[in-house]
This record gives C-alpha cells, sequence and structure tokens, in this order.
C-alpha cells in the first residue's frame, strides 16, 4: 500500500516496523520452547514478558508496543523514509490474537503442561514467522473478515 493511500485508512505505520517486531517476536518465541525442554516454569516466566509484549501493542498500536518503539529509536533512522504503510487497526488485532494465544501458553506452562505450552507457543510463533519472513500477518488477513461479521450482524 502507497503512503497516498493513508488518508481513507485511517492511522498507518511503516511496515518495516511490524516486521521488525515479528522477527524479535519469533526469537523470543523460540527461546520459549527451547528452554521449555528443560524448565516450564522459566518457559512461562518468559512467554509472560512476551505476553505483555502483545497485551501493549493490542492496547497501544504498533507504534507504542516495546518492540515498535525499539525500531522507531534505532532502525528506522538507518532506513529512511518509508515507502509502504500499513493500516493500525488490523495490527491491533493480530496483537490481540497473539495475546490469547500467548496468554493461554503462559497458563498452562505455569500449570506444569509442557506439551500444550509449547503447542500455544507454536501457534504464535507460526504467524510470527510468518510475517517476518514472509510479510504475511495473519491476524491482519483475518481482521477484515470480523470487520464484516460484525457490520453483518448488527
Amino acid at each position: 500500500m502507497s503512503v497516498s493511500t493513508r488518508d481513507t485508512l485511517g492511522p498507518q505505520v511503516d511496515v518495516r516496523g511490524p516486521r521488525f517486531a515479528a522477527w524479535i517476536t519469533t526469537g523470543v518465541l523460540i527461546a520459549v520452547l527451547i528452554v521449555a525442554a528443560f524448565s516450564p516454569v522459566a518457559a512461562a516466566a518468559l512467554l509472560a514478558l512476551q505476553t505483555v509484549v502483545f497485551a501493549l501493542g493490542a492496547l497501544f498500536g504498533p507504534r507504542l508496543s516495546p518492540y515498535g518503539m525499539i525500531f522507531a529509536r534505532f532502525a528506522a533512522p538507518r532506513l529512511g523514509p518509508p515507502t509502504e504503510t500499513e493500516p493500525v487497526a488490523p495490527l491491533r488485532f493480530a496483537q490481540s490474537v497473539g495475546f490469547v494465544f500467548a496468554f493461554a501458553g503462559t497458563a498452562v506452562f505455569f500449570a506444569g503442561s509442557t506439551v500444550v505450552g509449547a503447542v500455544a507457543a507454536g501457534f504464535a510463533l507460526f504467524a510470527a514467522l510468518l510475517n517476518a519472513a514472509f510479510g504475511v500477518c495473519l491476524g491482519c488477513r483475518i481482521h477484515p473478515l470480523i470487520a464484516r461479521m460484525r457490520r453483518v450482524s448488527a
């Protein structure tokens, strides 16, 4: 999407920011799965931190999420102005979906279920890696469908 379409779609962000965040998220979730093999409690603690990151992204949007602020401070100035932007609302929804999977994984890791915790973290990892490596945001793809369903049922 070009920068010139931003007026019709609401707040926009540089597409490189969410992909940057997805790479960090991918790394954290891989670490969660590795740590889970040795300590479900440590995996739960690490996943709990990622859950907070997802919550902040869902509540405040990608610019004010921890990874978004790192991107804005350190990466964006070195990359130059954005050539492509995307709307914020689908990204916030995607962070909400990530929050649900990470929260569930955290809870079951703390409860001692390594397999179920790893599956929940694995779902979040799949979505993060898909966004990071290929620029495909699953939550962003689902968001318009849910928005349409809301309009139809209202």
